[in-house]
């Protein structure tokens, strides 16, 4: 189970971080992943990291400003964004797969959190 949060109303140029915990005792063995889906728009790849952290995947629309990391010893994976636009307003989603790639399609993630809210504003 996986339960994102720390989204919220921020002013561009602002910096927010949101969080993924997850239950179980296998969190090391997933490949863990943040997608967004804004209003009347598809779900869109944000970033990704393996099982260690030692390999990320971020999109190219975000790159330079957002950061993928994970602290397995407790079972959380966080989403670091900085230099917000009003155009990163979305609904964010933590998303996972065991023994995953770092993936940036949404098809490949078996497991979803319920989503956390961002928006800013101009």
């Amino acid at each position: 189970q996986l339960q994102a949060s720390g989204g919220g109303l921020v002013q561009a140029g602002g910096s927010l971080r949101l969080s993924c915990a997850a239950s179980g005792r296998t969190f090391s063995a997933y490949t863990l992943g943040w997608f967004r889906q804004a209003p009347g728009k598809e779900r869109e790849f944000v970033a990704a990291i393996n099982w260690s952290g030692s390999n990320t995947n971020i999109a190219d629309s975000v790159k330079g400003r957002f950061t993928i990391s994970r602290d397995n010893a407790k079972n959380t994976v966080y989403l670091q964004m900085n230099s917000l636009k009003p155009e990163d307003t979305a609904v964010y989603y933590c998303a996972g797969v065991r023994y995953g790639s770092i993936s940036s399609r949404h098809e490949a993630y078996h497991y979803w959190g319920q989503g956390t809210l961002v928006t800013v504003s101009s």
